[in-house]
């Protein structure tokens, strides 16, 4: 088993750093700037290994947000997961939420420098990680901090003949420290958004979002969306203080969470729409073609 041992990166060019913990699911405790903070901390790190409690900039695999349902399909093979077995965690209607590696400690550091850390999980290795997504892959993290910009490009790479389906994301906390939630100011990209029912599922309907830049106030958000576009690009701003969030590739859906008890606002890039593993609205990695999405994190 891993050390929960963090990691931290220096940008050469500027007073940024960045903070990975790899024996904790390789999530991202830190982005910092002269050590003004901006990444929620929620609960801390504590509560994210002993509780699943998101904070920083977890990953959400093999998928992000909710599944509708206890069971999927993909080709021929048909899969049922169990909340509380095997890492499966629940939303508080039930629903199993945001994948099984919350905290995981068992990735392995493959590279590490000043300003470079790259991570890899063999998922092939893992009966427990196969019992609920019986696909067998390898999965690599390389971020780089460089230009007052994190960059973190993933990887799923097949290791057997199965095709991977491709419906994870992470759920980065964003927060402009010193500066009142209200006063916040959110700009997003024309993309579709998705209208969700009771419990939080798509209903099928959609609406256009036109984007543009919004005064936070007291809104509160849970939304998802879809048709992202490549290189589209959200940010979080007040006062002289501004984080953008752009999706470089492979991140054609998100996810907008903006709750009143918190002052944060998840920037959430997703490889698939909210339950899409189920639906099947989803790209696939094939045997000997890995995939790679890449999203960035500049601070301003």
């Amino acid at each position: 088993m891993a050390e929960v041992q963090p990691v931290t990166l220096s940008d050469p060019s500027s007073s940024l750093t960045a903070t990975y913990v790899p024996g904790a699911g390789m999530v991202c405790t830190s982005l910092a700037d002269g050590g003004v903070e901006y990444l929620g901390q929620r609960r801390g790190l504590q509560a994210y290994l002993t509780d699943g409690k998101t904070m920083g900039i977890p990953i959400l695999y093999p998928w992000a947000n909710r599944l509708g349902a206890n069971e999927y399909r993909a080709g021929d093979t048909t899969v049922r997961v169990t909340p509380g077995v095997n890492g499966v965690r629940a939303d508080a209607h039930g629903a199993p939420m945001h994948g099984v590696l919350a905290a995981n400690p068992d990735w392995q550091v493959i590279e590490t420098s000043q300003n470079v850390l790259i991570a890899e999980l063999d998922w092939s290795a893992q009966p427990i990680l196969l019992a609920t997504f019986p696909f067998p892959h390898r999965l690599t993290m390389a971020v780089t901090l460089a230009d007052r910009t994190l960059t973190v490009a993933t990887t799923v790479t097949p290791t057997a003949q199965e095709r991977v389906p491709l419906c994870y994301g992470y759920h980065p906390y964003v927060t402009i420290p010193g500066v009142p939630r209200e006063d916040w100011q959110l700009q997003t990209p024309a993309m579709r958004h998705l209208l969700v029912d009771d419990r939080g599922l798509p209903t099928g309907e959609s609406r256009e979002w036109t984007g543009g830049t919004r005064r936070l106030g007291n809104t509160e958000l849970d939304d998802g969306f879809d048709d992202v576009d490549e290189g589209a690009v959200f940010a979080l701003s007040g006062r002289d203080r501004r984080v953008e969030v752009t999706f470089d590739a492979g991140y054609t859906a998100a996810q907008l969470f903006a709750p009143g008890s918190d002052g944060v606002v998840g920037i959430e890039p997703m490889a698939a729409p909210t339950d899409a593993l189920r639906r099947g609205n989803y790209k696939m990695a094939a045997p000997g073609s890995p995939e790679t999405a890449t999203f960035s994190i500049r601070v301003g």
